[in-house]
């Protein structure tokens, strides 16, 4: 059985990460945003935390 843990799993899933990909952020306040609209579970919003944020990214953004 082959690991395919980083490909989205779910139509719902697949547009949202083809959403953010489409010019918006890879923040957290970003992924909430896809999870509310695109409907998605606690566990693809875990995913979507796990596998599109970048590492050290603040949440907050300089003016």
């Amino acid at each position: 059985m082959s690991d395919h843990s980083l490909l989205p799993h779910g139509e719902d899933l697949r547009r949202a990460v083809r959403w953010l990909a489409e010019g918006h952020a890879n923040d957290p306040h970003a992924i909430e945003e896809a999870c509310l609209r695109f409907d998605l579970s606690p566990l693809d919003g875990e995913f979507l935390i796990t596998h599109w944020t970048v590492p050290g990214n603040s949440t907050s953004r300089p003016a």
